[in-house]
């Protein structure tokens, strides 16, 4: 029954991550998200096979419900030319999504931490654990600056004009790239999130 409450904590907390991104659009001038029915936390809307169910099955299996759980929800549909702010729209947008799910592990994290009495309903603590890890792995891998993740839209919002060649580089070999990141970094990024899970909630998940 655990692995049903991971991924309904991760397709509930991509969806968080995406409306994010359409909701800070919108409010930069873009209302493609809004106008295609996607400004809504109602996950049908967003759901996809592969990132939302298939993968995170397929990640739980493999480590037995031990190891770190990813996935995703169809990215919001966006047209940052309609954005006020034509110089940071793109990072600002990009950046909402982690920084949302930054706030869903704060929210629970902290209360986890300084409200005992989570703890004494069965099963409850471990859930806000798992609300916890799972949001921070979300904003942390979305901030990679590796396309087609958050962090590229942020790096190259601010990649100054003499770098270009980087961001075509990593433009063509950003799926490469972030591949060996799964596969063989992966454990440097799972560190860090060990990290800030503990100086959040103040003890550790594994």
């Amino acid at each position: 029954m655990e692995w049903i409450f991971l991924i309904i904590i991760l397709i509930f907390s991509a969806v968080i991550h995406e409306v994010s991104h359409g909701t800070m659009a919108n409010y930069l001038g873009d209302s493609t998200a809004k106008y295609s029915g996607r400004l809504t936390l109602n996950p049908l809307k967003h759901l996809d096979f592969f990132g939302s169910f298939l993968l995170p099955l397929l990640m739980l299996l493999a480590t037995r419900g031990r190891g770190p759980v990813f996935g995703w929800a169809k990215p919001v549909p966006i047209n940052p030319y309609n954005f006020r702010d034509q110089k940071y729209g793109s990072a600002k947008v990009a950046a909402a999504g982690p920084a949302a799910n930054f706030a869903v592990a704060l929210f629970f994290g902290l209360a986890l931490r300084f409200f005992p009495a989570i703890s004494a309903v069965s099963g409850l603590d471990l859930i806000f654990s798992y609300i916890v890890y799972i949001n921070l792995l979300l904003a942390i891998f979305n901030l990679l600056p590796v396309p087609p993740l958050d962090g590229s839209h942020i790096l190259f919002t601010f990649l100054p004009q003499g770098l270009e060649n980087l961001k075509i580089f990593l433009s063509q070999f950003g799926l490469f790239i972030l591949l060996f990141i799964i596969f063989f970094l992966f454990n440097w990024v799972v560190l860090l999130i060990n990290w800030i899970f503990s100086l959040i909630v103040g003890a550790n998940l594994f």
